[in-house]
């Protein structure tokens, strides 16, 4: 796999990516799309979200900051990203925390085509029918085999899944996918799983009849970006200022020799 080919396609195409996302990490957002050579957009309001979304490429949706008002954009939004073609990336923040998120979560799955499934081990453990719990928006504890998990979710909903954590799995259109590249620091980082959603939107946006492929290049340039900025820095906050040039600086022969995307 041909990973710096993604990200090529994405600075080619500067795919325009509409976010209906979680208010805590909605910079940090905009700025990795941004970073990675496409345009972020967030645009949350009912009355507009349809429009908005008829001009994009892909469309992300995260409930980490949940109300019912923003589910009810959610899915006007999801619906106008089909009757376009384009690809909805939607993590599911936080499901397995609260009834509400569980159900909520399914609401919208059940409401429109979704290209990408995301979330960590419990999140996507619970959406696809387990009895797990999620703390807060970190991983709970998930017995079941992860792979087999994203594999049969994606069946299911004909769809990707993808599980973050310190092996991804991206699972879709009967691929299995390992992504290894990353490092411990993006767990002292709040809004990296937040931003990865919006990299694989911005990926599936550039190379939407590839999106498993697309899922698992956008994480991994993602993440060999954050191991470059993790060798020159000591902490978070400077660590998150580093990103976002290392991603900006990522090029063909780092990509490639660094990139960890491997058949399950």
């Amino acid at each position: 796999m041909h990973v710096y080919s993604f990200l090529h396609a994405v600075r080619e195409k500067r795919p325009l990516v509409h976010h209906i996302t979680n208010w805590v990490t909605i910079f940090d957002c905009a700025q990795v799309v941004k970073s990675f050579g496409a345009s972020p957009v967030m645009a949350h309001a009912p009355e507009e979200v349809a429009a908005m979304t008829g001009i994009a490429s892909a469309l992300v949706l995260n409930i980490g900051t949940l109300t019912t008002p923003v589910v009810e954009a959610m899915k006007q939004a999801a619906v106008a990203a089909n009757q376009k073609g384009i690809p909805v990336v939607f993590d599911v923040c936080g499901a397995g925390a609260t009834a509400f998120r569980d159900e909520k979560s399914l609401e919208i799955l059940n409401s429109a085509k979704i290209a990408v499934i995301k979330g960590n081990a419990s999140e996507i453990a619970r959406v696809a029918g387990l009895a797990v719990a999620t703390k807060g928006v970190d991983a709970g504890a998930v017995a079941a085999d992860l792979a087999e998990v994203a594999a049969g979710l994606a069946a299911r909903r004909a769809c990707t899944v993808v599980i973050t954590g310190p092996e991804d799995i991206v699972a879709g259109d009967g691929q299995l996918l390992r992504v290894k590249n990353g490092h411990p620091m993006m767990a002292n980082l709040v809004g990296t799983g937040c931003m990865a959603t919006s990299v694989i939107g911005t990926f599936a946006g550039a190379t939407p009849a590839r999106v498993p492929e697309a899922a698992a290049a956008g994480l991994a340039c993602f993440e060999i970006a954050a191991e470059q900025a993790a060798r020159k820095t000591k902490g978070p906050a400077a660590f998150k200022q580093e990103l976002f040039d290392c991603i900006f600086a990522l090029d063909e022969k780092l990509v490639e020799s660094m990139q960890k995307v491997t058949p399950a």
